[in-house]
Parts: C-alpha cells; sequence; structure tokens
C-alpha cells in the first residue's frame, strides 16, 4: 500500500463513482424503457437534463452596452481584438479554431469554450478560476496571448468616447470604471442563453421533437453514464472530473503543457491535476474542434475519447452513431433564430 499515492487513491474513487453512477443510470434507462409512465412531462420532469428556461431577468440597457463593449476592439491593447473575435455569435460562440489567435497574431495555451449559456456554469473558464462572469470578463483583457491591453489604457480610451461616456453615465454613477465594464459584458453574457432545442421541446413534453434515432440515442448517452457528468441546464458545466479519469489521457497523447494540468494551476493540489470544469454539451454540433487541447476534431472523435477514457469501456460504432445524433439535438435558438 506504500505505493498508492494519494493522486491514485484520488482516481480509483473517481473511477468507483463513475461505475455506481452507470449502473445506476443504465438501471433508471431500463426502468423508464419498461415502465409506462401517466404523461410525457411527469417522465421528462425526472430526466437528468433539463430544459433552458425561456425567459430571463436581464437589465436591457446594461446588456446593450455590454454587447457594444463585447463587440469593440478598443478594448484589446492595439485595438484590433475584441471579445468576439474568440467568442463570435454566429459561429456558435467560439471561433472553431484549436487555439484562438489573440493580439499580434498570438496563439493561445487552450481552446476557447462557447460564450453561449454561459450563464449556467457554475464557475468560469477550464480550471474554474473565475466564480462569476464578471471575473471572467476581465481575465481575456489583460491577458498578453488575448487583448494584450491594460485597463489604465481601455479606460482612457472609453473616456474619450462621447457615446460611451453618457451610456456609462446613465447607469452608473461613478462613470466608467474596470468594475463597471466587466460589470456590462457579464450582464450581456448573461442574455447569451439559447433555449427552445429540440431536446428542450422533447423534454417540455413534445415527444415528436426528436424522431426515433435520436431518441435511441438519448437512452444511450443515459445508460453509458454520460449524464453523469453531462447533465442539468447546461448538459454539463457544474462540476470537476479528472480528463483520464480511467485510462490515462495525456501519457497516451503526450507533449503535457502547463495547460494540461488544470485545476491544478488553480489549487496547487495535486489530487486537481489534470481536473477540469466539464463542460456543456448546449450547441456542441456547432462548437468544434473539442477538449481543451481541441484534439477531437469530431463529435465521433470525441465521443470515442470519452468512452475510453472516461468509461473505460468499447462502444460500437451504431451506439456512437446514435449519441452524435441525439447531441445535434441540443442546438437551440438565439433570440429566437436558429443557430
Amino acid at each position: 500500500m506504500k505505493h498508492i499515492t494519494p493522486y491514485l487513491l484520488h482516481r480509483w474513487l473517481r473511477v468507483a463513482l463513475l461505475f455506481v453512477v452507470a449502473v445506476v443510470a443504465l438501471s433508471s434507462s431500463l426502468w423508464s424503457q419498461s415502465s409506462k409512465p401517466t404523461s410525457a412531462s411527469a417522465a421528462n420532469s425526472k430526466e437528468p437534463i433539463k430544459p433552458i428556461p425561456l425567459e430571463l431577468k436581464l437589465d436591457t440597457r446594461k446588456v446593450a452596452l455590454g454587447r457594444k463593449l463585447f463587440h469593440d476592439p478598443l478594448l484589446s491593447g492595439d485595438n484590433t481584438v475584441s471579445c468576439a473575435s474568440c467568442h463570435a455569435l454566429d459561429t456558435g460562440g467560439v471561433d472553431r479554431l484549436t487555439f484562438s489567435k489573440g493580439i499580434n497574431g498570438a496563439a493561445g495555451d487552450i481552446n476557447a469554450p462557447t460564450v453561449f449559456n454561459s450563464t449556467f456554469n457554475f464557475k468560469q473558464f477550464w480550471d474554474g478560476r473565475a466564480e462569476t462572469l464578471e471575473d471572467q470578463a476581465g481575465g481575456p483583457v489583460t491577458n498578453e496571448k488575448e487583448m494584450g491591453a491594460k485597463w489604465d489604457d481601455v479606460l482612457q480610451k472609453l473616456r474619450a468616447s462621447p457615446g460611451y461616456v453618457a451610456a456609462f453615465k446613465e447607469l452608473y454613477p461613478d462613470g466608467i470604471q474596470a468594475a463597471r465594464v466587466k460589470e456590462a459584458i457579464a450582464e450581456f453574457e448573461r442574455s447569451l442563453v439559447t433555449p427552445n432545442s429540440r431536446l428542450d421541446r422533447f423534454l417540455r413534453g413534445n415527444e415528436k421533437a426528436l424522431n426515433p434515432e435520436e431518441q435511441s440515442g438519448y437512452k444511450k448517452f443515459k445508460s453509458y453514464g454520460c449524464t453523469s457528468c453531462h447533465q442539468g441546464v447546461n448538459v454539463g458545466g457544474n462540476m470537476f472530473e479528472t480528463l483520464g479519469a480511467v485510462q490515462d489521457y495525456f501519457t497516451e497523447r503526450g507533449n503535457v503543457t502547463k495547460a494540461d494540468y488544470g485545476r491544478f494551476n488553480v489549487t496547487g493540489k495535486e489530487e486537481d491535476r489534470y481536473v477540469f470544469k466539464v463542460p456543456s454539451l448546449r450547441n456542441v454540433a456547432l462548437t468544434g474542434p473539442y477538449f481543451h487541447d481541441g484534439s477531437a476534431k469530431t463529435l465521433e472523435d470525441a465521443v470515442q475519447v470519452m468512452t475510453k477514457h472516461q468509461l473505460g469501456r468499447p462502444m460500437p460504432e451504431e451506439d456512437v452513431r446514435l449519441i452524435v445524433k441525439f447531441l445535434s439535438t441540443l442546438t437551440g435558438e438565439y433570440n429566437g433564430r436558429p443557430l
């Protein structure tokens, strides 16, 4: 026993927990397939995935100001990069690059996650270092590989704009301050929700919203235990997990970087090495490449990696195909229009 490190013990406990959850999920799935609930709404109320709310209460004036700031390259050091450069709203809230290009063409260290539905994440960034959207909004501005700016310079540029001066004065007695910029951007990001996906409509009782293959894929998604990590309103985004919980992902991939350490970079705890926030699967058909390192180019690749390294079990190609079919039903609407 003296050779069992705390890290290995931690991983074994995670594997045991995943096994238990998978067994429970399989039992629940089999029960749901064999039983006859009184109504679709009664059955769907017990589902591990929940629909996105159709309405959110937000300050529309702050949302409008935040939208302008989100798309404004004035927030970068050389006036060339905006938040939307890496989080384009017309391509699923991402730029679809393995690593985003920041100021002076610098490549980032980690794949840019989608900004859509980030309000439902329990923490922000892959390593969870930001507790709130306000904390997250300020990070890229001063990151030397992203927007490469200094707040004093950003504020000076904004204060030179009569439009910004008037907009901030209307909302904030103290005018243009870094905290107010972050607050406005965060309020805009809270508005970036994509409800009314076909799965959401199915969960609300429309059994025809998913075709038979997609419903089969959803059942397999649950029976394999995928919902042990991908559940709730955001189909993820509400817990941390080790990448390679069952089989070592990083030794197989090689070329380990500091970004691969994940949560360890925040806490310094060995048990947090290679631990990441579980990503949301909302709109996942639009947001490749996948994982923090962008190594999975297609959804089929991503499902196979998860099967091997997180579940430790083989998955027939037909099951992969059906799960990918199901994942396509998670694409929602933004401002009433399909993404």
